[in-house]
């Protein structure tokens, strides 16, 4: 049996600020050490569960963040960028379950470090109508595949955001947000029991936690925080600008829209 793991930053116990999350933050390095140990919380969990084979793609930033050397042995890592698709690079249909780690609100939301993607480029994204963040996004890639997203780490705004989408879903609320650069954490190492605890429950049920997945093709509207952005990205053929800081296009499915979101981001800043 093969677990994917999509392991982000924000989400994880303890960070709660610029500073842990980015590559030249002072304390950067603490949270990288605390996100790497809150996955091999999770590998545990699965390998205590008859989980067989294990990925782990860094999700994060530069996705450069997880420590190899600290790792758990028996995780393989996807890192580096750029990929593909990104958070979810190497996600396929052999996988029976993903779990996402240390993962946080879409922008807007009263969610700690919330944003979608890139918070100074993009404002939403929205998938035939309805907005989502990046646990939405990222699930759908999943759903594409038929692999359940059966577990997920964070912050309690972002569990609520989770189980709009996924009701069944196993969740590890790690810390309170208070506002979105200040929290109440548990202590790391509870956050890593919980993680352990909820990923072996989550497995050991993924047959009652169906794929989360929108089949055919997607119409995608993006609003920047800039009209800029928009016009920049509006130089592409296939993209239509609607207002000044809103484009739209259509994808055949959830995964090429995917991809074209990533390079609209990149292409608009």
């Amino acid at each position: 049996m093969k677990l994917y793991i999509s392991a982000d930053i924000e989400g994880v116990a303890g960070v709660v600020h610029s500073e842990h999350t980015t590559r030249d933050g002072k304390e950067h390095d603490r949270a990288r050490s605390l996100m790497t140990e809150e996955v091999n919380a999770c590998v545990r969990g699965a390998l205590e569960a008859g989980v067989t084979e294990i990925v782990v793609n860094d999700s994060h930033g530069t996705m450069r963040n997880l420590i190899p050397e600290q790792l758990h042995p028996e995780a393989e890592l996807i890192s580096g960028s750029p990929k593909k698709l990104a958070m979810v690079e190497g996600l396929d249909e052999t996988y029976d379950g993903a779990v996402f780690l240390g993962y946080h609100t879409k922008k807007g939301d009263f969610g700690l470090l919330n944003h979608t993607f890139n918070g100074k480029v993009v404002r939403s994204i929205k998938v035939n109508g309805k907005e989502y963040g990046e646990f939405g996004l990222n699930a759908l890639v999943a759903g594409f595949f038929n692999v359940p997203v059966v577990c997920v780490s964070g912050c309690d705004r972002l569990e609520g955001e989770a189980r709009e989408l996924i009701p069944s879903i196993y969740t590890a609320t790690v810390k309170q947000t208070i506002n979105q650069f200040t929290a109440k954490s548990v202590h790391p190492k509870k956050a890593q029991e919980m993680i352990q605890a909820q990923t072996k429950a989550a497995w050991e049920n993924r047959k009652n936690i169906p794929p989360f997945k929108i089949d055919g093709p997607v119409v995608i509207e993006m609003s920047f925080n800039t009209t800029g952005f928009a016009e920049n990205a509006a130089i592409l053929p296939i993209v239509e600008q609607i207002d000044p800081s809103t484009v739209t296009f259509e994808a055949k499915n959830i995964i090429d829209g995917y991809r074209f979101i990533r390079s609209l981001i990149m292409i608009a800043s």
